[in-house]
């Protein structure tokens, strides 16, 4: 399995041959976070705009972000 960092988060990384595109999933976190992208730059692109708007949502909703 292949992974990620950014920030302190990890998210790991698959290949869906269905679609073409690499699969990220952050890890450890309350709540579901995906991204995708055709190349590594991209993926990283998209991992940080996705937890970004998931970390967002949470501080707008007073929700803790990591699982405890």
């Amino acid at each position: 399995m292949n992974m990620m960092t950014l920030g302190g988060y990890t998210a790991k990384i698959e290949y869906d041959a269905e679609i073409d595109l690499f699969r990220g999933e952050v890890l450890g976190l309350n709540g579901g976070v995906d991204f995708y992208g055709n190349d590594p730059k991209n993926l990283r692109t998209e991992f940080k705009r996705s937890l970004q708007v998931f970390l967002d949502v949470c501080r707008e909703n007073g929700i803790e972000q990591r699982l405890q």
